[in-house]
């Protein structure tokens, strides 16, 4: 029997969207407070959002610590962390911003850790010059949710949970509405909207170790690839460097950097503080001008000391990852993370309290006596959906997206604590770019028939098969094949048969079978995922053999070190028209001089110049 579109239900909003996480509940936030009609679609239920894994800080020059940090820091830092493959508008527009941001969520109820003289407390974090993150102990990315949903709730935001994405209708090149299915019934929803703002987060669950929880499939990269956007930088992909490593149950849980900018301490199986090894090279590219500055920065004579375990995350990861594969990691092949020795039980518990019970709970170990074990994890996409700095629209007209599925702001690798104040900042200007669009195209646009049956035929396919393969291996089998032929080291001949073992998977994704009924069937879900896992792997997989250097979280054992040539390129992925991949270097431009002239300042030309 032939699908009956009109009877489908079909709900209408001004703007749709989709991720209710930080960078989603901003941008409602900011839609509603417009005077649009808003309506967020969530895969999982409202607070089950990636942020609240989010837990060293939000990153903001409010200089409550160290007064001589500013805007121009921050830029320089991220920029630098970077590799200045950042786009320059987006880390501008961030540095500048997200002070006004965290001080806006002071204003809606957040309850942040204080200094002394009752100020927002900040603390030291991973390629940060000065003290910058904003924190609540080490459960930040849980109050910012709580704030953004208490305030969001109440500026009458329509919210849609367990309600899964399957693709976006369009009129004409610009976007219409999309087509959800609702979890618990396995029923299909239309969703109609002037403009529609993504903030669906990253794809770590394509790879067996992962930070990442399930919704972390690639849904809004993969959908707005199909409907025409543009993605870039997908083969800058973050390794957090701890991530729990044992029992096996819990490998890849995050644990936050917050305990290394709380005192934490790297040491190998002999006990050795290995970082210093990692340092002179490494420390003066990516957080000084000359390895006379580093040291002075690890000495402390300025005031400020660094421990090298605050080297950017790409660094730490790396210099475990080494250790281990040179034999000398722990007990379960990772690294030993020390803080009891460091600190008192008294002030471990009371500045890292979700770790000491995460360790307590999960790997009956207590932080204030004995060390963790930690390694590197997949954490985070600097790559994303290709967007304007300043409204955050992509090359589909309509089409928004903010959030870790979007690129520009980190370049080459993640600053931590950027990613709270990005969503903050972002979140903001993709909701002032949703009403802009909506106030010069104020028209509803159309919804096109055939390509809800389309979507619907597609989605329903692994149902009606009588037979076919197990998603689930299918899905094995490719973070396998991610882990080891496209993780933190890289090479031609590993990324080649990564890519072919993506298309034969893809493949045998065309035959899966889901078994059960409609409702509540996980297998049903796990089937439909596939496609964004494979088109990620493979956009993440062809970018990464195409750039040949190794820079920031693109590490390239063929290709050792930057190569200046690169520096000049951003590699852009679209969809051709026969629905095959077109991976292309895009040049970056000339740099804008007056931001240039920041970011490759020196830390005295910028101290005391926050104009």
């Amino acid at each position: 029997m032939a699908l009956d579109v009109s009877e489908m239900q079909t709900i209408e909003h001004d703007v749709i969207i989709v991720g209710a996480g930080g960078a989603g509940l901003r941008a409602a936030i900011e839609c509603s407070r417009l005077g649009l009609d808003t309506g967020i679609v969530c895969k999982s239920l409202l607070g089950k959002a990636h942020t609240v894994m989010a837990e060293g800080g939000a990153a903001a020059a409010l200089g409550n610590v160290d007064p001589r940090d500013n805007w121009k820091i921050h830029f320089r830092d991220t920029m630098r962390g970077g590799k200045f493959l950042n786009q320059w508008r987006m880390a501008e527009l961030h540095a500048k911003q997200a002070p006004d941001r965290v001080r806006e969520l002071e204003e809606w109820g957040a309850v942040f850790d204080r200094t002394k003289e009752g100020k927002i407390a900040q603390r030291n974090f991973g390629g940060h010059r000065y003290p910058r993150l904003a924190h609540v102990g080490d459960r930040t990315g849980l109050e910012l949710i709580r704030t953004l949903q208490d305030k969001g709730v109440h500026t009458g935001i329509s919210v849609h949970m367990e309600c899964t994405m399957i693709g976006l209708l369009k009129d004409g090149d610009r976007v219409s509405g999309l087509v959800g299915l609702w979890k618990e019934a396995g029923r299909f929803v239309v969703f109609k909207a002037k403009t529609i703002i993504f903030a669906t987060g990253g794809f770590g669950k394509a790879w067996r170790i992962t930070s990442n929880s399930w919704e972390y499939t690639g849904d809004g990269q993969t959908v707005a690839y199909e409907a025409g956007a543009e993605m870039m930088d997908m083969e800058f992909t973050q390794f957090h460097p701890t991530g729990m490593v044992w029992p096996p149950s819990v490998a890849g849980i995050l644990v936050t950097e917050g305990v290394r900018g709380e005192g934490g301490i790297l040491k190998n199986q002999a006990g050795d503080r290995f970082m210093f090894d990692y340092i002179p090279e490494a420390f003066a590219s990516e957080t000084a001008d000359t390895v006379e500055e580093a040291q002075r920065w690890l000495d402390g004579d300025d005031g400020s000391r660094r421990p090298p375990e605050l080297l950017t995350r790409d660094v730490v990861a790396r210099a475990i990852y080494n250790e281990v594969k040179e034999g000398r990691g722990s007990d379960h092949g990772g690294a030993y993370l020390d803080v009891a020795s460091r600190r008192s039980p008294e002030y471990i518990k009371k500045k890292l309290p979700a770790m000491y019970h995460q360790f307590k709970e999960l790997a009956e170990v207590d932080i204030t006596k004995q060390p963790m074990e930690v390694g590197p994890t997949f954490h985070y996409a600097m790559g994303g959906i290709r967007v304007d700095a300043d409204s955050q629209m992509t090359n589909v007209p309509g089409l928004f997206a903010c959030g870790e599925c979007a690129a520009g702001l980190h370049g080459a690798n993640r600053l931590g604590g950027n990613s709270l104040s990005d969503l903050l900042v972002f979140g903001r200007l993709a909701g002032v770019g949703a009403k802009a669009f909506i106030d010069a195209n104020p028209d509803t646009p159309k919804i096109d028939e055939d390509q809800v049956k389309a979507l619907v035929k597609r989605a329903i396919a692994p149902l009606n098969r009588e037979s076919g393969g197990n998603p689930y291996v299918i899905h094995d089998k490719l973070r396998d094949s991610n882990t080891s032929l496209v993780g933190i080291w890289r090479d031609e001949e590993g990324l080649t048969k990564g890519i072919d073992a993506i298309h034969a998977l893809r493949k045998e994704a065309e035959t899966v079978k889901a078994y059960g009924s409609s409702q509540y069937n996980p297998g049903w879900a796990e089937a439909m995922d596939l496609n964004a896992l494979l088109t990620v792997s493979e956009m993440v997989a062809t970018a990464a053999r195409l750039r040949q250097e190794s820079r920031g979280a693109h590490s390239r054992v063929d290709f050792l070190g930057e190569r200046e040539e690169w520096g000049q390129y951003n590699i852009v992925i679209k969809r051709n028209d026969d629905g095959s991949m077109n991976v292309e270097r895009v040049a970056r431009g000339d740099n804008p001089e007056e931001l240039a002239k920041i970011g490759f300042a020196t830390l005295e030309e910028l101290e005391g110049t926050n104009g």
